[in-house]
């Protein structure tokens, strides 16, 4: 998966809420830990965005069941639109990205608790996260309408075979992000349907996530063009380096000790030591 960090509250059309006269919108740095944490689970349209921003910029673990009880209060709300409430507190666990944010947007999605647009920005972090989904539900997803709900299930459908047969048929999908993302999720299986496709985006669109899934078909091809990469793509070297080292081929390691050459030239030249 890529380190883009989702923007989920991108595009929102705010539900209308009629302000509290006697509930003023709070300043949410000024709040402590435990006033914040106390805040979020009744935060109205006007303070969501603020307390699960402020949530999120503290990176704070114990947020999280408030995060989490936030979505749920407003569970059965987002058929047709996104619930602001949902989106806010999704985005803060997204951002929060620990293990215990992983599995409250799992349970959110195991338990309906997320509808509509709503279910799409969880999948995304779920996807992120890689929160723990069951595959029942992934495999429902993965034959969404939405193309973004069917890229976003692929990079949860993790090694399970029975994902496979659907996942070739996404190869076909007429958006490139579902065909790529289901190149990818069938490459982590160690699938040959994937080298193809993995060949086209490492010449064409190398990312850390084509790089990860090429790893677990590499034969010689696909580990000389790992290699070429980083002459493209200085930035993706380390995620190169790093899958390389995970195989168990001559070639692989050969690869790896020309590219650490090259780097240590080119610290060299530059004055800078190498790490």
């Amino acid at each position: 998966m890529t380190g883009k960090q989702l923007d989920l509250f991108a595009g929102l059309m705010p539900v209308p809420e009629t302000p509290s006269l006697d509930k003023p919108i709070r300043d949410a740095a000024a709040l402590s830990d435990a006033e914040l944490i106390a805040a979020i689970p009744d935060a109205g349209t006007g303070e969501c965005h603020m307390l699960a921003r402020e949530a999120a910029r503290r990176q704070v673990v114990a947020t999280v069941p408030a995060l989490k009880a936030l979505c749920l209060r407003h569970a059965g709300f987002g058929g047709q639109r996104v619930v602001p409430q949902q989106a806010a507190a999704l985005d803060a666990l997204a951002v929060i990205g620990c293990r215990e944010a992983s599995r409250a947007i799992g349970d959110l999605i195991r338990r309906g608790a997320v509808e509509g647009p709503c279910l799409k920005l969880a999948v995304a972090a779920a996807a992120q996260l890689g929160a723990p989904l069951p595959e029942a539900i992934v495999a429902n997803l993965l034959r969404h309408d939405d193309p973004q709900m069917r890229a976003a299930a692929a990079r949860c459908a993790r090694t399970w075979p029975r994902m496979a047969p659907i996942l070739i048929e996404l190869l076909d999908d007429l958006h490139r992000e579902v065909s790529m993302a289901a190149a990818c999720a069938l490459g982590q299986m160690g699938r040959a349907e994937a080298r193809e496709p993995l060949l086209r985006a490492l010449r064409d669109e190398p990312s850390e996530e084509v790089i990860d899934a090429a790893a677990g078909i590499a034969d010689e091809e696909l580990i000389i063009l790992l290699g070429r990469t980083t002459a493209i793509r200085p930035d993706l070297t380390r995620t190169v380096l790093e899958a390389l080292e995970t195989l168990d081929h001559p070639l692989a390691a050969k690869v790896a000790t020309r590219i650490r050459a090259a780097e240590d030239r080119t610290a060299v030249r530059s004055g800078i030591p190498n790490p």
